[in-house]
């Protein structure tokens, strides 16, 4: 089947530590390919059809490994940029008891810090109903061009967009709330949690903090709450709306929740691409999300549609 979502964004390794604690404490970690616009590909691929990615990877050992590891789940390679000059980024997690988990990033001046706009040429653009991007993007030039580009031009070519924050404090020493008002007036959908919103000086009750985002631009704003499900809200102009939906989420036995807030983009990019309700769309999210945190790393559990539908029946 033709790829008819394109995601943009970063692609680069998670180490994942061998128990819970503090990184100081960690001695042997397993190597995991992450980076949540890769990830939500590497979902949108499982649930089929495979979207196309715009990445960019160093040309170096893990740069190698991720674009092996990307063609392995069926992403096409038509926009997995190398870069000679910089490398890969690089992040290291840390898990407590409860399987949450924080980053360590090095990544300063790595390869997906150095996006360069019109990669990805309008005739593409033309072909896709949805663009995918995320906020890590926006943290430096050129990457944060690029990526505000991309969006602008696939709203000239009736693409629905979808903008994820996904805030990270550590990669953001000033000027996120201007980078979240940027991607949000560029997008048509946005997912966000409140820990997100709150590093933009955001807070408020899940209704209030949705109506916060709409009032950004976006038609549609969706609030993952971790453990108590999703809720979303949709204006007239939705295709979808006017709308109000929540979804409690699913129990699963949870090993790893890196990546599962990536499955439930996936899930929430496919299901509306594919003309469900947005009561659907978050049932179906949440169920992506489940599957994924049932093992460990980003990429490496098996989330395709018969495993989504199972926990939906």
């Amino acid at each position: 089947m033709q790829s008819d979502i394109l995601v943009a964004g970063e692609c680069l390794v998670d180490f994942i530590p061998d128990r819970p604690g503090p990184l100081e404490t960690v001695e042997q970690f397993r190597r995991r390919a992450g980076g949540a616009p890769a990830n939500v590909a590497v979902r949108l691929a499982g649930l089929g059809p495979a979207p196309l990615l715009w990445t960019r990877l160093g040309d170096d050992p893990f740069g190698r490994y991720l674009a092996g590891t990307l063609e392995k789940h069926g992403i096409p390679g038509k926009f997995v940029i190398t870069d000679e000059v910089a490398k890969t980024a690089l992040a290291f997690v840390a898990h407590d008891e409860d399987a949450d988990r924080g980053f360590t990033f090095y990544r300063e001046g790595t390869a997906d810090t150095r996006f360069e706009p019109k990669t990805v040429p309008d005739e593409i653009l033309e072909e896709m109903s949805w663009v995918a991007f995320g906020g890590v993007c926006l943290t430096d030039e050129p990457a944060r061009r690029a990526m505000l580009d991309l969006a602008t031009r696939a709203r000239q070519y009736d693409c629905q967009t979808f903008f994820d924050p996904n805030a990270r404090p550590e990669l953001w020493p000033d000027g996120f709330d201007e980078a979240l008002e940027k991607g949000c007036a560029r997008a048509s959908v946005v997912k966000a949690t409140p820990e997100d919103l709150s590093e933009a000086g955001i807070e408020g009750s899940p209704d209030e903090l949705l109506d916060a985002v709409l009032d950004m631009g976006p038609h549609t704003a969706i609030l993952t709450l971790g453990s108590d499900g999703a809720v979303g809200k949709a204006t007239r102009k939705a295709p979808w709306g006017p709308a109000t939906a929540e979804h409690d989420g699913f129990d699963v036995e949870v090993v790893d929740t890196t990546g599962a807030g990536d499955a439930f983009a996936a899930g929430l990019l496919r299901g509306l691409a594919d003309g469900r309700s947005l009561d659907e769309t978050l049932a179906f999210g949440n169920a992506a999300a489940a599957v994924t945190t049932t093992s460990e790393g980003a990429m490496s559990a098996s989330v395709g549609r018969e495993s989504v539908e199972a926990l939906l029946e």
